[in-house]
């Protein structure tokens, strides 16, 4: 039986390519060093899979950045602002990824990868675009692979999720350009075709509710590929959910082979046997690529050998559910792991040998193995840390009326306004400040036990005073402290939880060198004591100007950790909200009198389809107000969210009741405020004005266009001026001319409004 897996983490196990990137991009490392590294981590990825067990290893998944980008830089994609499609090289591409700071160009937007946490650039259709095969990156790895003597599966993003996952600029229609885009696919799969057995298509726009566009185009797509590809077999790749509706466009693609998630679609097992045409295998994703738990053998090994019973054992392939883009790299990193949780996970290198472990004991009888995977999993689920009975008491006893705040918006409005007496288009910032190399240095020293608390508190003290002090200089009218004690804002929070446990080296790719180290929920989630109070009592004590509490809310602390599997994340989620509605009552108590509860994953974690999106808002939403609603009228909560298209969700949004939200706007050109003004969302709204994930510094006129922009949507009276994320991944020289010009513009277009309406007058 075949195995294998869809993608492998490209970002290396300690987190190599991060390193060569940004000391490419800070000029201190050599194009040459980042291509050398790129090629050791290839051929390391090439050679796990191999070792591990897996018959094919999967060619193509690896990027310098990101694989939308990789897809769009092939076909020639080259918005006209980087320059001449032709010339395009590896500064061009990275240009793309982070814009340009000299020449004041934008980057591409960021967006979320279907559900996951993973950022993909968004490729831009105009009418001027012209789609040409511009690079050989994919044929290049293959024969790579090839001469190393590995067995490749090049793997490519589908022309129709590729398509789909577009945007239109100018009045383009991404349909018209769709038969160019699938004539280059064809021209690279008659030249890979003669390379290998096995090409991937990975298409999980099929898990979604489809447009007609693409419905439509999908098959006669698809079997153009197919007809390209003579000498080899395609594998249809289908990932994230279950198929639904979309099952017999994937059976009538004319692929060999279709592999479905079985992880999150195993509903949709039967009816795809039923009507799977004898000429398709089935790939079978049976371990979770989304998730760290240990696969259960013996539920997963019955699962193949009903599969080869129905279709034969050559016709079934064992393999991963998805990418292992999404999990850490190697578990054996973990040195200092508590040994009895150890047991319970597997990571990248470990889910390619439990693929390849099903795949050779599939029709076979291999019980010791099996009573050892079924003693693992009992003593997780019997360990006292995961049951907690004043926790689980806790949520069966919450109520409606611990969601809902007092009074209605416009009354509170009114007593915030009282005690805040903020200027029209009040400016502040979502949260962090830079984090240095010495904040990162003094932060591992004092985990590691090399530094006395006292002196890692003093430390602390001494950024938060200068960030207070810089925000002063600046002219801010809402402080933050700067979160310069925080390393991720999930995983901060994770560490002062119970039911948590982090990792050394779990480290996954968020986006470009952008890494996170999700935490694993493994038990009932309790707050055993305080956790911001001290550091934002000492931050306001330096001013008279207020300083925001800042927290995480509880859905983003879900969607951006690794959730046990044995328990609804509904149930997980109320947990981590109960949690957290301690922490600002708290904050409350101590005077603290704006409080931000952080949602950027609210939209993330909606399911693909929308059947089910409601239950989930529901929930979800509910959680959020369970966190927030416990406080009084006079306290201003606020809530930050990212990447989100808002459109569907705007009614959602409204019912989450924070007196002030904060999205990112720039990238899109205040596009996305158009959800809010078409649904006249009645609370206070913070486009982000200033792009933090580019290094360039947007000038004054920029941002009061973009003031002017959002004035046209949103009443002055209800608009804040602020950055669109925080500011942790920027340096502070770019990070107080952003600002600058920030709280500029501000005042200009406040000065203007005070002219016409004296004017007026």
């Amino acid at each position: 039986m075949e195995a294998h897996v869809l993608g492998f983490p490209r970002i290396g196990a300690g987190r190599e390519l991060k390193k060569a990137l940004e000391n490419f991009w800070k000029g201190t490392g050599h194009q040459d060093e980042l291509i050398r590294t790129a090629k050791t981590l290839k051929e390391r990825n090439w050679k796990i899979q191999r070792d591990q067990g897996l018959s094919m290893v999967a060619v193509g998944d690896f990027s310098l950045y990101d694989q939308m980008l990789d897809t769009a830089f092939m076909l020639g994609m080259i918005p006209q602002r980087f320059g001449a499609a032709e010339e395009a090289d590896l500064s061009t591409y990275f240009r793309m990824a982070r814009g340009d700071a000299t020449a004041n160009l934008p980057a591409m937007e960021m967006t979320k990868w279907f559900d996951t946490n993973y950022h993909y650039l968004v490729p831009e259709f105009t009418p001027q675009t012209i789609i040409r095969r511009s690079t050989g990156k994919l044929i290049e790895e293959t024969c790579h692979a090839l001469s190393l003597g590995f067995r490749p599966k090049p793997v490519l993003i589908g022309p129709l999720t590729f398509t789909s996952l577009a945007k239109e600029l100018n009045g383009a229609d991404r349909w018209r350009f769709l038969d160019d885009i699938v004539r280059v696919y064809c021209t690279l799969l008659v030249d890979l075709a003669p390379l290998c057995d096995w090409i991937q298509i990975d298409e999980p726009i099929l898990c979604t509710d489809l447009p007609g566009m693409a419905r439509e185009a999908f098959v006669p797509a698809l079997r153009r590929l197919k007809e390209a590809a003579t000498g080899s077999q395609l594998l249809l790749a289908t990932y994230f959910g279950a198929l639904g509706d979309n099952l017999p466009l994937a059976l009538e693609s004319g692929c060999d082979g279709l592999h479905l998630d079985l992880v999150r679609g195993a509903a949709q097992l039967n009816t795809v046997l039923d009507i799977l045409p004898e000429t398709m295998v089935l790939s079978a994703g049976l371990v979770n690529g989304r998730n760290v738990w240990k696969n259960d053998l013996r539920h997963s090994k019955q699962r193949l050998d009903f599969l080869a019973q129905r279709l034969g054992e050559g016709r079934v392939m064992a393999a991963s559910s998805c990418s292992l883009l999404h999990v850490p790299v190697d578990l054996w990193l973990e040195k200092n792991i508590d040994p009895t949780i150890r047991e319970w996970l597997a990571f990248a290198v470990q889910k390619c040998r439990e693929t390849a472990t099903l795949a050779k004991i599939a029709g076979g009888c291999h019980e010791p193995l099996l009573r050892e995977n079924d003693a693992q999993l009992a003593a997780r689920r019997s360990d006292s840390r995961t049951l907690r009975p004043e926790v689980r008491s806790r949520v069966a006893g919450v109520t409606e009326a611990m969601q809902s705040r007092t009074s209605i918006f416009p009354q509170r409005k009114k007593k915030q306004a009282a005690w805040l007496k903020l200027p029209l288009l009040p400016t502040t910032t979502i949260g962090s400040f830079p984090q240095t190399a010495e904040i990162r240095s003094i932060r591992r020293q004092f985990a590691a036990g090399a530094m006395p608390e006292a002196r890692y508190k003093a430390f602390i003290r001494r950024q938060i005073r200068q960030v207070v002090e810089e925000q002063e200089k600046l002219g801010l009218d809402v402080l933050v402290h700067g979160e310069p004690e925080r390393n991720d804002m999930v995983e901060y929070f994770g560490q002062h939880l119970e039911g948590f446990y982090f990792t050394e080296n779990g480290w996954v790719q968020s986006y470009g060198s952008r890494c996170v180290k999700p935490p694993i929920i493994y038990g009932d989630v309790a707050r055993p004591a305080p956790i911001t109070i001290d550091w934002i009592r000492y931050a306001q004590s330096l001013t008279t100007k207020p300083v925001k509490g800042m927290l995480t809310g509880p859905v983003t602390i879900l969607c951006w950790s690794f959730v046990r599997d044995d328990l609804s994340r509904a149930e997980v989620c109320q947990q981590i909200a109960l949690a957290m509605r301690d922490e600002v009552l708290d904050l409350e108590k101590a005077r603290v009198g704006i409080i931000q509860i952080d949602e950027a994953a609210l939209r993330e974690g909606m399911p693909l389809r929308r059947r089910e999106v409601e239950a989930y808002l529901r929930w979800a939403v509910d959680c959020f107000r369970l966190t927030a609603a416990g406080v009084g009228d006079e306290t201003q909560i606020h809530t930050h969210m990212c990447y989100s298209e808002f459109n569907s969700i705007i009614p959602w949004i409204t019912a989450m009741d924070a007196d002030v939200i904060s999205i990112e706007a720039s990238r899109s050109d205040m596009k996305l405020l158009r959800a809010f003004q078409r649904f006249d969302y009645p609370n206070d709204i913070g486009p982000g004005i200033y792009d933090i994930h580019s290094p360039r510094v947007p000038s004054v006129a920029e941002m009061v266009a973009l003031i002017r922009q959002a004035l046209a949507v949103v009443p002055a009276q209800r608009l804040w001026i602020n950055p669109d994320c925080g500011l942790k991944t920027r340096q502070w020289p770019e990070t107080l001319a952003a600002l600058r010009n920030l709280v500029e513009a501000a005042g200009l277009v406040r000065s203007d409004m005070v002219v016409n309406s004296a004017r007026a007058d």
